[in-house]
């Protein structure tokens, strides 16, 4: 029977909390986005539309490593899940900084920025001249900024923070049966 201090139970739950809140944080992180877009009317560019992908891929993994963890499941698929996560946010970080630097005239965007989605309108009349009046924002543009970092910027630090976390869950020793 495995006692309430254990090291092996800690790390159980330590990975079940983490992988919770690894899942609140991605999801919040993805609905702040969604928000600002659909109810601010930010229309997103490419860079921002592209830094998404992560928290779509990494939401649902966290959702089985969740469930694995609460489970009992084999610990070295959950921290293969944790690794797989750090690596998108990583990467997340990597498109995050490029962007973010791009904004703040370090370096130069994307060349090919303007193929972002725009905005569908409801009057088919209207489609074509709302096409033509309509441009996604540039990338090196910031939509805007909240205590002196761009929407990227934060991205960034959102990335960087849930990078770390997910380390920690992919590095947590959790033994079963023998495991290692």
């Amino acid at each position: 029977m495995i006692g309430f201090a254990s090291p092996i139970y800690l790390s159980g739950r330590l990975q079940t909390i983490l992988s919770c809140l690894i899942l609140v944080l991605m999801v919040i992180a993805i609905g702040t986005a969604l928000g600002f877009e659909h109810i601010g009317g930010y229309m997103p560019c490419k860079l921002c539309l592209e830094e998404r992908i992560p928290y779509y891929t990494g939401i649902p993994l966290m959702i089985i490593t969740l469930a694995l963890s609460l489970t009992g499941k084999p610990g070295f698929l959950i921290r293969l899940l944790f690794l797989i996560t750090a690596f998108l946010m990583v990467y997340n970080l990597g498109l995050s900084i490029y962007h973010a630097g791009a904004e703040y005239k370090f370096w130069p965007g994307p060349t090919d920025c303007s193929a972002a989605a725009t905005a569908i309108t409801s009057d088919a009349n209207d489609l074509l001249a709302n096409l033509n009046k309509k441009r996604p924002p540039s990338c090196d543009t910031a939509a805007g900024y909240f205590l002196g970092l761009s929407f990227a910027g934060w991205n960034a630090v959102s990335s960087l923070f849930l990078a770390f976390l997910a380390l920690v869950g992919t590095f947590c020793a959790y033994k079963k049966n023998g495991e290692h």
